[in-house]
C-alpha cells in the first residue's frame, strides 16, 4: 500500500518537474528574443520612456524566470527528500532480508545439514519420502524467492541512487542560473534607476511616459475584451459557480462595498478623470493606485479564476481574475507571482507582492474592478476604510 502511495507521489513530481521545466525554457527563450529585439532597436534614439518600459518588461520576465527556478528547485528538495527516504526504507528491509538468510544458513550448519537426496532415501516409509520431497522443494522455493527478493531491492537501491546523484547535480544547476539570473536582475535595476530619475527630472519625458500609460490601458482593455470573448469562459463560469457554492459566497454583483481590500496602504490616485499639476494634463485613471510598502502582500478580493498573467505598458507585471457574472479584477506593477493561469483562488489569497514594475513612483498596486466590459469604481465595491 504505501509503495503505491510512493509511486503516486513519485509521478506528481515528475509532472510538476516537467512543467516547471517546459515554462522555464519558454521564459528563456521569451527573455532571449526581447533581448535581440531590444539589442536591433537603436538604444540612444529611443526616448527615455520607452527604454524604462522595455526594461521593465524585460526585468518582469527574468522575475517571472526566478519565481519558477525557485519552484523548480523546491520541487527537486521535495522529491530528493522521498528518494532519500525510500533508499532508507528499502536498505532497512534489505538488511532484514540478508540477516534472515544469513540466520537460514547458519542454522542449517549448526544442525549439520545433508543432502536433500539422503533426506529422501532416509525416509522410513514411501508416504514420508513423498512429503520430505514436496517439504524440500518448498524450502528450495523460499529461499530462491528471498534471493530474488534480495537482487530485485538492490536494483531498486541502485536505481533510486543513481536518481538522486541525478536530481542533486540538478539542484545545483538550478541554484547556478538562479544566481545567475538575480545578478541580472540586479544590475538591470540599477540601468532602470538611472531611466527613473532621467524621467523624473525631465518634464517631456514623463510625458512621453504618461502616452506608454494610454497605450496600457488600451493594451488592457483588449486583453479584456478577449477574455470576455473567449469561449472558455463558459467553463470558468461553472467552475466558479460550484467554487461559490461549495464556500457559500455570494455573487461578486451582489457584493458592492463588501469587498475586502486587496492590499495595506493608502489611495494615492483615484478612478476617473485625474489633474496632473506638473503636467497641466488631465488623464484618466481606469482604477485606482494604492502606495504600500514594498513586498506587501496582495490578496484576491473575491474567489475566481486567474484567466491572465502578463506584462502590459505603463502597468508592468498584471494579474486578471475573473468572479463570474462578466466581473473581473485586475491588479498590476506586482511582482514574485504566487499563481497561474488557470489556477482557482479564495478571498484573501496571497498571489502576489507589491512591486514597481511599470511604476515610475515606486512601489504601488494598481487595482481595477470590471464588470460587464464596463470599468468600475473599486472604491465603490471596497469596505469604507
Amino acid at each position: 500500500m504505501n509503495l503505491v502511495i510512493g509511486q503516486t507521489v513519485q509521478r506528481d513530481y515528475n509532472e510538476e518537474l516537467r512543467y516547471q521545466n517546459d515554462a522555464i525554457n519558454k521564459m528563456k527563450k521569451e527573455i532571449e528574443e526581447l533581448s535581440s529585439k531590444l539589442r536591433k532597436a537603436n538604444f540612444s534614439e529611443s526616448t527615455t520612456s520607452k527604454r524604462i518600459t522595455n526594461l521593465d518588461e524585460e526585468l518582469a520576465l527574468i522575475n517571472k524566470l526566478i519565481q519558477s527556478l525557485k519552484k523548480e528547485e523546491d520541487i527537486n528538495r521535495g522529491k530528493i527528500n522521498i528518494l532519500k527516504n525510500d533508499i532508507t526504507i528499502k536498505e532497512n528491509e534489505l538488511n532484514i532480508m540478508k540477516n534472515r538468510y544469513e540466520q537460514r544458513v547458519v542454522n542449517s550448519y549448526l544442525k549439520g545439514r545433508i543432502s536433500d537426496l539422503e533426506k529422501v532415501l532416509s525416509s522410513t516409509s514411501w508416504r514420508q519420502a513423498v512429503y520430505r520431497t514436496q517439504y524440500l522443494k518448498i524450502i528450495s522455493s523460499i529461499e530462491q524467492k528471498m534471493t530474488k527478493e534480495i537482487e530485485n531491492l538492490l536494483l531498486k537501491i541502485n536505481k533510486d541512487r543513481l536518481q538522486l546523484e541525478s536530481l542533486l547535480r540538478q539542484s545545483i544547476a538550478l541554484k547556478r542560473e538562479k544566481q545567475k539570473q538575480m545578478l541580472s536582475l540586479r544590475k538591470m535595476r540599477i540601468k532602470r534607476e538611472k531611466e527613473l530619475t532621467r524621467i523624473r527630472q525631465d518634464k517631456s519625458a514623463l510625458a512621453n511616459y504618461m502616452q506608454e500609460k494610454a497605450a496600457g490601458v488600451k493594451q488592457l482593455e483588449s486583453i479584456i475584451k478577449k477574455v470576455l470573448e473567449d469561449k472558455a469562459r463558459f467553463e470558468r463560469e461553472e467552475r466558479i459557480r460550484q467554487q461559490q457554492e461549495a464556500l457559500k459566497t455570494k455573487e461578486f454583483n451582489f457584493l458592492k462595498g463588501q469587498l475586502p481590500w486587496p492590499t495595506e496602504g493608502r489611495v494615492i490616485s483615484k478612478f476617473g478623470k485625474q489633474w496632473n499639476a506638473r503636467l497641466k494634463t488631465t488623464t484618466d485613471n481606469p482604477g485606482i493606485d494604492i502606495k504600500g510598502q514594498p513586498g506587501s502582500p496582495i490578496r484576491t478580493t473575491m474567489s475566481g479564476i486567474v484567466t491572465t498573467v502578463t506584462y502590459i505598458r505603463g502597468y508592468g507585471t498584471t494579474v486578471i481574475i475573473d468572479h463570474g457574472g462578466g466581473f473581473y479584477t485586475v491588479y498590476s506593477h506586482v511582482t514574485n507571482i504566487q499563481t497561474h493561469v488557470d489556477s482557482e483562488v479564495r478571498s484573501g489569497d496571497v498571489i502576489a507582492y507589491m512591486g514597481d514594475s511599470g511604476s515610475v513612483n515606486g512601489s504601488k498596486l494598481h487595482f481595477e474592478v470590471w464588470g460587464k466590459g464596463q470599468k468600475l469604481d473599486p472604491e465603490k465595491w471596497l469596505i469604507k476604510k
